[in-house]
């Protein structure tokens, strides 16, 4: 699944790994995420964040 890197901070959203603290499962795709979803670093919405290459 693609990775997606929030451009404000730079984290990265890793499917394979989820979002434990915001209760998203291991699995879940970016575009899955909920539309209030917000990077767990620093609180920006999905908006802010693009695809990367790896």
């Amino acid at each position: 699944m693609q990775k997606y890197q929030c451009m404000a901070c730079e984290y990265i959203y890793d499917p394979a790994e989820g979002d434990p603290d915001a209760g998203v499962e291991p699995g879940t795709a970016f575009e899955d995420l909920p539309d209030d979803w917000e990077c767990p670093d620093c609180g920006v919405g999905k908006d802010m964040f693009e695809p990367i290459e790896e």
